[in-house]
């Protein structure tokens, strides 16, 4: 069931609202950028989604082919979502920071179904060999 959630980067500046089901699942990453900055994420889609404050606090980093804003708070550092257009997600997609939810129990996310992708070898069908570090 969907629940509205709070999120913010660390010092404040960047806060959002999020409708999260988080027995849909989640995401955990070895590509470069997941690993270094320890992303765990879930995805909604646009309408899901609310940045209330700190816009022009967002620094925006793309690597790669391009298709996802890797955005993180320019006075603390800390990568509070993303947004993207990712076409085997079904387009616009936000990829939320599920440590960064405010107002989250963690019993949800002790709960939340983790799926593991393999971005270090573009492989997003398989799950990387080892998993325990992520």
């Amino acid at each position: 069931m969907k629940k509205t959630y709070t999120g913010s980067c660390h010092c404040g500046k960047v806060r959002y609202e999020a409708d999260i089901d988080l027995s849909e699942g989640t995401f955990k990453c070895n590509c470069s950028i997941c690993s270094k900055t320890r992303y765990w994420l879930t995805i909604v889609k646009p309408d899901a989604f609310r940045l209330l404050e700190g816009e022009e606090d967002l620094s925006d980093y793309q690597f790669g082919i391009r298709n996802i804003h890797h955005l993180f708070c320019r006075q603390c550092g800390i990568h509070a979502f993303g947004r993207g257009n990712i076409p085997d997600l079904g387009g616009k997609v936000y990829a939320v920071n599920l440590m960064c939810l405010d107002d989250v129990d963690a019993n949800e996310l002790v709960n939340a179904p983790v799926t593991y992708k393999d971005g270090r070898n573009d492989n997003w069908q398989t799950p990387p060999s080892e998993t325990r570090h992520l």
